[in-house]
């Protein structure tokens, strides 16, 4: 029971962390939605200080985890989200 029992913990952790964390990119997918909806746009500078809050919440979560890459491309949400966020950073420095 000794050290088995504590990997299959650790591991139970571990990915109850990488699931809360996907529940995150969820959130942040659905922020970036709502921020281009017209019929929200009168509480635009409010989904932006979310979307900027959930962002800041989810970098610190995975350096705390030591979350690598690897896991995060293995995430469905992530690797959507990211490549959409590369995009925008591209088109924001223009």
């Amino acid at each position: 029971m000794g050290q088995g029992s504590h990997r299959g913990a650790k591991t139970f952790r571990r990915r109850r962390a990488l699931e809360f964390l996907e529940r995150l990119y969820v959130k942040r997918a659905t922020l970036k939605q709502q921020l281009q909806t017209p019929e929200l746009q009168s509480i635009h500078p409010v989904l932006t200080g979310e979307l900027k809050a959930i962002e800041m919440v989810m970098n610190e979560f995975i350096q705390l985890f030591d979350i690598h890459e690897e896991e995060l491309k293995m995430m469905p949400m992530s690797s959507n989200t990211d490549e959409a966020q590369g995009k925008e950073d591209q088109n924001e420095e223009k």
